[in-house]
């Protein structure tokens, strides 16, 4: 059977060249007659495998050297509760933006911490757009203030970086990360799971500076300290060796590709041609404010949901995968993160318009 397109949300489509190295790797990685899955993480052919994942990152996002940079475990979601514990640094509240389903998620994990702060919210626009910078609630007397940058679930992306002064900024990337160029500097953390963009489940990536470690919570799960981890190298416990090896076949693919500004380019072309194609129709529609739309998750609605079904049946008999939209919002959702080629969005418009000439 020959491969589909995939448009999960994640885990995500992997680029086909990153899985057929693994393939080819798998058994006997570069002669040691092991596969990466099987060796010890403290043996001097992992540690090798370690210290290229972390240059090729700090490479692609120009990371600079006042940051730490982790590999850690437990997802985005491990760090909601993570973020406070480790950088309060003494304070009672911190900022929380609410564009949609994660943030949300991050905000209620941030109370279990601290008093928190609702800086903007726009779940009374069914989070269809995201609030003015000049109308936020910016406390200048937070910890800090977080926001995530890409809404998976309902299709909202920031297109630029709020600037609050010097208040840390904290920033969930989870779903675009290495998918634009961004000036890592600006912020105090940036974390991600790596199910989206950067290769399979299991790894999380925390970028934190140097002045944000070291002011953990007494109380703080020894996993969860940034010190800690950045002192073992992120490996205070065993890390998901395997998936470190695969998200460092990505970076390197990422750069060959021609690094995050290719990326960028790649994603914009291929979000255009989708969104054009939806507004050009008048049986699909997207509901997210035209400047807010994400690059790498784009929900629509069909004018008649009943037949959503026979949409859906049909694209995977035409060997378009995981369009169903997030159970809470109901419709369709198209994820095309770095690894979607052009060739994969071009044949769900193909097919979306062939579906509306015969069932619109």
């Amino acid at each position: 059977m020959s491969r589909i397109f995939n448009f999960s949300a994640g885990p995500s489509t992997l680029p086909e060249s990153v899985l057929l190295k693994a393939q080819e790797e798998f058994l006997n990685w570069h002669g040691t007659g092991m596969s990466v899955m099987e060796m010890s993480h403290r043996g001097k052919e992992f540690m090798s495998i370690a210290e290229e994942l972390k240059s090729d990152l700090i490479e692609l996002l120009n990371i600079p050297a006042n940051y730490k940079v982790l590999f850690l475990q437990g997802g985005a979601t491990g760090q909601f509760a993570g973020i406070p514990q480790n950088i309060l640094k003494g304070k009672d509240k911190a900022c929380y933006v609410n564009t949609g389903a994660w943030s949300s998620k991050a905000l209620k994990e941030a109370q279990n911490h601290c008093k928190v702060v609702v800086s903007a919210d726009s779940k009374a626009s069914g989070y269809t757009e995201i609030p003015d910078y000049n109308d936020w609630n910016v406390d200048e007397n937070a910890a800090y203030l977080h926001y995530t940058a890409n809404e998976t679930i309902h299709g909202v992306e920031f297109q630029d970086i709020p600037d609050f002064g010097d208040l840390p900024l904290v920033c969930d990337m989870s779903s675009n990360i290495l998918s634009r160029t961004v000036d890592v500097s600006k912020f105090g953390i940036i974390y991600a799971g790596s199910q989206k963009n950067m290769g399979p489940a299991g790894v999380t990536v925390v970028i934190v500076r140097d002045d944000l470690v070291g002011h953990a919570d007494s109380k703080i799960a020894s996993v969860l300290d940034y010190a800690q981890q950045a002192k073992n190298d992120s490996m205070l416990n065993t890390p998901a060796t395997y998936n470190w090896y695969l998200v460092g076949l990505v970076l390197k693919w990422v750069k060959e590709a021609g690094g995050i500004t290719a990326m960028e380019q790649h994603n914009i072309a291929k979000s255009g041609l989708l969104y054009q194609a939806i507004e050009k129709s008048s049986l699909y529609s997207n509901p997210v404010k035209e400047a807010f739309r994400s690059r790498m998750n784009v929900p629509f609605v069909l004018a008649n949901a009943e037949l959503d079904a026979d949409f859906l049946n049909l694209a995977g008999k035409n060997g378009l995968s995981s369009l169903k939209g997030h159970r809470s919002v109901g419709g369709m959702r198209a994820s095309i993160y770095n690894a979607m080629p052009k060739e994969g969005v071009a044949a769900l418009i193909e097919f979306m318009a062939e579906f509306e000439r015969t069932h619109g």
